[in-house]
């Protein structure tokens, strides 16, 4: 089943083109890396997927319905409505650090009313423990390191129970030591088959986690398929040239 399906998808800063025609699909229960060099549109194309960015023409379905059809938006509550199935994880955390972990978790369920405070305090602690940060629940985000801040923005996006996780190069601001914990989060996410869109600069999990591995350059899809496929045998020379120079 296609969850997110992008037809023809521009984007324009000023006079620059910075994504020129996407088209993809994403399946339900895969794990999509989408990998390439910086400035080649990776996170304007995840941005644009929960309205970010808005584009400026082509269309965007979410589980089948229009989030925005040849440039043109759905009604404001449709497009609410369709934005809510997806939670985002980003390269800076972006926690609230005037409230504790636990309060950073809890304050956008509480306002969008979804369960009781009781409810929602037990799905916390759940979260909590699922990402290894029980004893941290009353820390400030000031008191952690920049792993930990990164797994409770990924226990945060949890909170609101999402069909689709996006992150943006979730583990790019951290040392290598603090990658790991984060990727190992991802990792169990991963198999419990949530449906995750993935921009990184890891290709080890690129590699290892995906089920689909896409390639951007310049703006374009390259090349996509099967890690396995991609990463031993990619087929076009702007992939070739990538992966010579980022895999080790």
């Amino acid at each position: 089943m296609t969850v997110i399906s992008v037809v023809d998808l521009k984007k324009s800063f000023g006079k620059t083109e910075v994504l020129k025609g996407i088209n993809l699909n994403i399946k339900k229960n895969q794990v999509v890396s989408i990998i390439g060099p910086s400035g080649s549109g990776k996170s304007t194309l995840l941005r644009s997927m929960i309205k970010l960015e808005e584009i400026n023409s082509g269309s965007i379905m979410i589980d089948g319905e229009a989030l925005v059809e040849n440039g043109k938006y759905a009604k404001p509550q449709n497009v609410k409505n369709m934005i809510a199935k997806m939670g985002m994880v980003f390269q800076h955390f972006n926690l609230f650090p005037h409230l504790t972990v636990r309060e950073n978790l809890e304050i956008a369920p509480k306002m969008a009313k979804m369960g009781t405070k009781a409810e929602i305090r037990q799905r916390s602690e759940t979260l909590l423990a699922k990402v290894g940060l029980s004893e941290w629940m009353d820390a400030f985000p000031g008191n952690l390191s920049g792993g930990q801040k990164q797994r409770v923005a990924i226990a945060r996006a949890l909170m609101m129970e999402p069909e689709i996780l996006l992150f943006d190069e979730p583990t790019s601001a951290l040392d290598p030591e603090l990658t790991v914990e984060v990727l190992q989060v991802m990792k169990d996410l991963a198999k419990e088959k949530m449906t995750m869109i993935v921009v990184t600069h890891e290709m080890g999990f690129a590699k290892e986690v995906s089920t689909k591995t896409i390639f951007m350059d310049q703006g374009e899809v390259v090349e996509e398929g099967k890690p396995d496929q991609l990463f031993t045998s990619p087929q076009h020379e702007r992939t070739k040239a990538f992966l010579k120079r980022n895999l080790k």
